[in-house]
Formats: structure tokens, C-alpha cells, sequence
């Protein structure tokens, strides 16, 4: 049994096609696969998704499409050709789900728009993803992860006091990812009651800004720039990385308990619980530099794992300060049977599962595509025919792997 037919994935019978790229529509669909939908991946013919050229890190695979391309079915098409357009409208026909991030208008100028598409299937829910919208002064504007994060200022709260600097992961991307696909799911359950697709409209600049919601209160209302803060917290202390032994330890105090926790449990200091200027979490924040000062002395005395064990004892929030190595060994993820493989083209590799866990089944997992991999049986499928397919095959309109050239 397939995802595609295994009847306890919540998205089974589901079929997607996406005209996708790079990261944030990449993220979207390939949680709809996890959830069990057909998700047909149209490349460009030769070439690809770009982010299959980022690295070659993965046996020759590059990374970013190793991770956000398991379990979706790979066709090449050439778009610059009608007959490519039309074969990519023989498939959303008879798709549940369309879902673009092309350049601005490039889907409008191929006729593949959700007035157009939805007029021919009112049922077809359509996904539109973009930088900064369909209307307003930058809507032509192409549009990266690290553009997004200066445009709408989340740099400006990422960093050092000296340094701003864009998160380490593709945060942009990714929260316009999940809003694409959680709104994916939100617009086939009112199909469900309703009949009618949607048009769904998501963009990077609006998922990032819904992200910085408390930073722009406090500008809007409190007139104060959230300043960068490192590893520490603008309205929280102590909420930093603290001195040991033999490393550093993380230590979040959310609340005025744990400040008491912190210095009675841990550091057997009851004397700080009524510090005049740090019993409360606003007279800490005020006097932030003395309050990780006496943090920091005491901390010192115990080595990490010693007093990683006290404070989880103690209940104080704490974490040890990882590099991706101390992840991939990370005893939460063996413990759990977080772990699987899953087949590429270059061999099996590993894998963490889905985070959206199901009890009563394993999402899916499937393979990660070779170019054009799946670009003839899909083509036969949908009622082309073993001539016609055999034609845009050799006229550079459809593309298949290398390896079968």
C-alpha cells in the first residue's frame, strides 16, 4: 500500500500539482505529501527546481531539496511551449489543488491563474504565493527569504545590539510555507460542506509581519523599537546564555516563581529571592546587567551536565546550547524512534519524521524525485498517449532523468 491509497493518511485521494521553487512553496507541499496527498512536483525540463543546484552536500543531492521534496512524484515540462502549458493543464484538471510560486505574473501570462483554472473547476483550490502580495508597490518585486527579513524588520530584532542579522533558517519562507498549506487544508474542509475551491492568496512579507506581531505592538503602543537581544529577551531576565564550568547553559526565568526556583533550588541562595532590585521580573529587566552578573557568579560552580540536572530538578526552564551535531545525536530524537531512510536517487538517507504525530498511523515518508522521473507515467495517466508522449520526449518538451536519456 502506497500513501497514495493508504486510507488512515488524512490526505489520501488528494492530488496536488504545484509549480514550485526554492523553499517556500517546496515546505508547503511537501507537507501535504507527509499528510498522504499526490503531490506532482512540474520541474523546469534540464534544469529543475534551482535548489536542486544549491549543494551537493546529500552524495551529490543538494540539501534544501532533499528536505523539502520526500514523497512527491517529479514530471518536466518546458513552459516556454504551449504544448508544455497544455500538459500542465491536463494535470490540474484533475488535480484537488494547484499551487504556484512562479515570478510575479509569470502564472497569469501562462493562462494558469485561479480565474482561468477556477472557471474551468470551481471544486480546484488554487495557491498563489509571492513575495509581497498581488497588489501594493513592491508586488512586482522578486523576492528572497533574506530580502523579506530586512523589508518587514525582522533583522532589525535578529542579532547582536552591534550586528543585525537574518535568522539561520529560511524563516520567511518558511512561515509562508505553512500558511500555504494550512490554508490548503482549511479551503478543502469548506469544500467539504460547500462545493466551491478557493483562491488563496499567501505572501512571505504577510506571513513574516503576522510573525512579528509583539514587536510591532510594542512599537505601535510603546513608541520602543525591540532592541537585539543575542540569545537574551527584551522583556525577560534572566534569559540567557549563563557561564559554567566547562561550557554555558540557557536559562529562561518566565516569571517571579522561577526566579525564587532559580536561587532557593538551584543556587541554595534564598537570600536573592527578595533582592530589592531583583524580586520582580521588571525590576530585573531594569537592572539587567547586575541580575546576569549574580546569575552568571553562580552559575559558574557547577559544570554543565551538574547543573542542567539541577535546574530540570528544580523545574527552572533550561537547554544546553547544541551545534547540529548534538541534534542529529540528540538522545529526545533516538528516544522517540524519531528516525527513518528514505530512498533518493543517489541511495537511501536518513530522515526525521513529519512533527505533526498521528496515533493511529505513520505519515508518510515517500521517495525524494530524480528530474523527470515520473514525467512519463504521469503524461500516460492523465491520456496522453504513447506516441504523443514519445514526441514531447524527443522534442525537449518533456523531459525525463539523465540516466534514462
Amino acid at each position: 500500500m502506497t500513501a497514495a491509497t493508504d486510507p488512515s493518511l488524512p490526505l489520501t485521494g488528494i492530488t496536488v500539482v504545484a509549480l514550485e521553487q526554492a523553499v517556500a512553496a517546496p515546505i508547503a507541499t511537501r507537507h501535504l505529501a507527509d499528510l498522504g496527498a499526490r503531490v506532482i512536483k512540474v520541474e523546469r525540463v534540464g534544469e529543475g527546481d534551482f535548489a536542486r543546484h544549491y549543494d551537493g552536500a546529500v552524495r551529490g543531492m543538494a540539501s534544501h531539496f532533499v528536505w523539502l521534496n520526500l514523497g512527491k512524484e517529479s514530471v518536466a515540462l518546458d513552459l516556454k511551449s504551449p504544448d508544455g502549458v497544455a500538459a500542465v493543464r491536463a494535470l490540474v484538471s484533475r488535480a484537488d489543488v494547484f499551487l504556484q510560486n512562479l515570478a510575479p505574473g509569470a502564472a497569469a501570462r501562462l493562462g494558469l491563474d485561479g480565474e482561468a483554472l477556477r472557471a474551468a473547476d470551481p471544486r480546484l483550490v488554487v495557491v498563489n504565493m509571492s513575495g509581497y502580495g498581488t497588489d501594493g508597490p513592491r508586488r512586482d518585486r522578486k523576492a528572497y527569504d533574506m530580502l523579506i527579513q530586512a523589508e518587514t524588520g525582522l533583522v532589525s530584532v535578529t542579532g547582536t545590539p552591534e550586528t543585525a542579522t537574518k535568522t539561520g533558517i529560511p524563516t520567511s519562507d518558511i512561515a509562508a510555507g505553512l500558511y500555504a498549506s494550512q490554508s490548503v487544508l482549511a479551503a478543502l474542509f469548506r469544500r467539504e460542506r460547500t462545493g466551491e475551491g478557493a483562491t488563496v492568496e499567501v505572501s512571505m512579507f504577510d506571513a513574516t509581519a503576522e510573525w512579528l506581531g509583539h514587536q510591532m505592538y510594542m512599537q505601535m503602543y510603546a513608541d520602543r523599537q525591540v532592541p537585539r537581544m543575542g540569545l537574551s529577551h527584551a522583556a525577560i531576565a534572566p534569559y540567557d546564555a549563563y557561564p559554567t564550568k566547562d561550557g554555558q547553559i540557557l536559562i529562561g526565568v518566565q516569571n517571579d516563581r522561577g526566579w525564587q526556583d532559580l536561587v532557593t533550588k538551584v543556587f541554595d541562595r534564598p537570600d536573592l529571592a527578595d533582592h530589592p532590585r531583583l524580586r520582580t521580573n521588571v525590576l530585573r529587566v531594569a537592572h539587567r546587567e547586575e541580575c546576569d552578573a549574580v546569575v552568571s557568579t553562580e552559575t559558574q560552580q557547577w559544570s554543565t551536565a551538574d547543573l542542567d540536572a539541577r535546574l530540570a530538578e528544580a523545574g527552572v526552564p533550561a537547554a544546553q546550547i547544541n551545534e547540529l551535531q548534538g541534534l542529529i545525536d540528540h538522545p529526545q530524537l533516538s528516544a522517540r524512534d524519531r528516525w527513518r531512510e528514505v530512498d533518493t536517487p543517489v541511495g537511501p538517507v536518513r530522515a526525521i519524521l513529519p512533527p505533526m504525530t498521528f496515533t493511529d498511523v505513520e505519515l508518510a515518508m515517500g521517495a525524494v524525485p530524480d528530474l523527470g522521473e515520473h514525467t512519463a507515467a504521469v503524461l500516460a495517466e492523465f491520456g496522453y498517449d504513447d506516441q504523443t508522449v514519445e514526441r514531447l520526449l524527443a522534442s525537449g518538451v518533456a523531459g525525463r532523468p539523465a540516466t534514462e536519456s
